[in-house]
This record gives structure tokens, C-alpha cells and sequence, in this order.
């Protein structure tokens, strides 16, 4: 599936590598979602699991983690609604508001003192008009492993917000959900791949065990 030469080994060298996760909060993929098919989506296809194994492997392996949450004022001051996917969050019955249950980094996925927590109160995208980049920068990182929600909007506007920033980006495939179901894998297949090396949790946990070629000086 992998769409680099590079091997994934050689790409996900932990100094050089960021895990990102999208909206893995609780009022989007946890128990009291506002968008209960998205979060039984991410439960039942395993991805929310499998974002949990691979924050835990990142915290075991020195893989810096950044958490990208998407939350709104209550007055809604500064967020958009120029489109109608802000004005219909807007009327849902569980709101993403600022310090709220609804913006904590949803179960199991567990965050680590050493993790970042990057709030968005605009936009569709996690790196976009945010502090994503210039955090990812000051910590060196040259790949940035995107996981999360959702398949349909949020996680192809990192993929592509990141390729052009000039990072190379891998999708864990399964480490991803959207809805419907189907289309993930349509969204994963004719244009996540062909900017990114998309892969599985299996094998990017894989590489952070497998020894990396040391290049001779």
C-alpha cells in the first residue's frame, strides 16, 4: 500500500517523526458524540483502537505526539459559517465548546505529559491557521503520521495541509474512519495515496522495533 521508496522503517525514525491525531475527542468519536455514526464508525472498524495502540507504541519509542481538537466558543466568536458543515455543527446537540467534556482526548487513547495539545477554534483543517506547523518545526520533525477523524473532511485537509507544508506524510489506513464506512477506503485509495505512503498500524509499529540502516559518515 505504500506509495514512498523510502522504506517505512527509514521514514519513521522517531527523532525526525510526529503521530498526529484528528479530533480524537470525546464529543466526536466518544460515548456522547455529536455525530454518533462518525464515532460508531471509528469504534467499530477498530480505528480508535488502533490510534490508542499507536499513541501508546509513539510514547514507548520517543515519537513526539500532537493532538489536534477541534472546539468553539459558547458564543461562537471567531469560527466559521461559511459553509453549511459549521452551520449544522452549530444547531448539534453536543457542543465542542471550550473547556468542556466534549474536547478531552476521547478512551482509550491515552495523552502523555510530554504530548501537545493543539486547540482549533476555525477552519477545517488541523494544521492550517494553527500552531500545528511551527510546533512541528521546532521539534525537527520531517514525517508526520496523520490518524483520526474525520475520512470525509478533517484528516485529507492535514494529508494534503502537510504535503504542501513540505513534510512527507503516512496514513495508517486503519487507523483512520469516516463515513460512510466505504468511503474511507475510496478517500484512502484514489487520493490519500497518491500524496502520502498510506500503510497499516501493524506495520508502523513494526518499524519502531525494526533496527534503522545507520549510513556510514
Amino acid at each position: 500500500m505504500a506509495s514512498s521508496s523510502v522504506p517505512l522503517v527509514e521514514q519513521l525514525d522517531p527523532a525526525t517523526t510526529v503521530l498526529l491525531t484528528v479530533e480524537c475527542q470525546e464529543g466526536v468519536v466518544g460515548r456522547e458524540s455529536a455525530l454518533p455514526a462518525l464515532a460508531e464508525a471509528a469504534r467499530a472498524s477498530g480505528a480508535l483502537g488502533n490510534i490508542a495502540r499507536l499513541v501508546a507504541a509513539a510514547h514507548a519509542s520517543g515519537v513526539q505526539v500532537v493532538h489536534a481538537v477541534a472546539e468553539r466558543r459558547p458564543d461562537g466568536r471567531g469560527a466559521n459559517t461559511n459553509a453549511r458543515l459549521f452551520r449544522a455543527a452549530a444547531r448539534l446537540p453536543v457542543q465542542q465548546h471550550t473547556g468542556s467534556a466534549a474536547v478531552r482526548i476521547a478512551e482509550p487513547i491515552e495523552v502523555a505529559d510530554e504530548d501537545l495539545v493543539v486547540r482549533r477554534l476555525h477552519g477545517l483543517s488541523p494544521l492550517a491557521g494553527t500552531d500545528v506547523d511551527p510546533l512541528l518545526r521546532n521539534l525537527g520533525c520531517r514525517t508526520l503520521i496523520v490518524t483520526g477523524v474525520s475520512a470525509n473532511v478533517a484528516v485529507p485537509n492535514a494529508v494534503f495541509d502537510a504535503v504542501n507544508l513540505g513534510y512527507a506524510a503516512v496514513v495508517p489506513g486503519d487507523a483512520v474512519a469516516g463515513v460512510p464506512v466505504a468511503y474511507t477506503a475510496e478517500v484512502l485509495r484514489h487520493s490519500l495515496a497518491l500524496v502520502a505512503t498510506v500503510t497499516t498500524t501493524r506495520e508502523v509499529l513494526a518499524a519502531w522495533k525494526r533496527p534503522r540502516r545507520v549510513t556510514p559518515a
